[in-house]
């Protein structure tokens, strides 16, 4: 079972790039986008956002021109929850969408970006603190759970293009990559593309807003609860076409249903 994520930097703009075209070739079961940019009604009318044998499920911000996160899932989900829950709101600004099935969850997901020693810096970091007692609380359920997003924070040296000049920058700070840590340490997620891949030079973001340009950060993830380490079979960061800033994470994994 194949599942994509991509943040798209608008979705119009990643349309116009052929991202419809590449994605109905891709024989995907689950598609999630992030960073949509666009009211969800107008998403939902049109049919250049329609794929052929999916299912799709949109979430937008009050400003429609920020955020937003959708899913194309093949499968009708059991139920869908917007956002998660936090304290500050900031869940509620186009940034969490799941999609519950029979035994997997699955979120397309969008944390906020900030500038470190600022209140967006402030504002990211309560976002953090509430999803990972969100995540938490949600390990203890029978389920399965994929979380697909531009997580905003990259993990490790080999996650950052010169990681000796950005411990100062968001999403480089000591303690935004601790929150990963506890993720995939205290709380038991793993990420998916590492499970598989453990290449240096591979990102999947490119700050300068052109892939290839300037170092490159690992800003997007496929985050798998503990019951789904043995079931990823191939994880990749698609580099032959380019829709955004961002690219494709493709990841198979070896279950017939959701």
């Amino acid at each position: 079972m194949r599942i994509i994520s991509l943040a798209v930097d608008g979705i119009q703009q990643a349309s116009e790039r052929g991202l419809y075209h590449w994605l109905a070739a891709q024989d995907a079961h689950v598609i999630c986008l992030q960073d949509l940019r666009a009211p969800a009604y107008e998403l939902e009318q049109r049919r250049e956002y329609e794929l052929q044998g999916y299912f799709s499920y949109f979430f937008d911000a009050p400003e429609a021109d920020s955020n937003g996160v959708a899913i194309y899932s093949r499968d009708m989900p059991k139920a869908i929850m917007y956002g998660f829950g936090a304290s500050n709101g900031e869940d509620m600004q186009g940034r969490y969408l799941q999609a519950d099935f029979d035994r997997v969850s699955i979120c397309s997901l969008l944390a906020p970006g900030a500038i470190a020693s600022t209140q967006s810096q402030e504002r990211k970091d309560r976002f953090y603190r509430d999803l990972l007692n969100h995540f938490n609380k949600i390990s203890h359920k029978r389920r399965d759970y994929v979380f697909c997003g531009n997580w905003n924070i990259a993990h490790r040296d080999i996650d950052v293009g010169e990681p000796t000049h950005c411990d100062e920058t968001s999403g480089f700070l000591n303690h935004e990559r601790q929150c990963l840590d506890q993720l995939f340490t205290a709380i038991g997620y793993a990420d998916a593309f590492r499970l598989y891949n453990k290449d240096t030079d591979e990102f999947s973001h490119w700050p300068s807003g052109e892939v290839g340009e300037g170092p490159g950060w690992r800003t997007d993830f496929q985050v798998v609860s503990g019951s789904l380490r043995n079931r990823v079979e191939y994880a990749v960061l698609y580099k032959a076409k380019t829709f955004s800033s961002h690219l494709p994470v493709v990841v198979d994994y070896d279950m017939e249903t959701l």
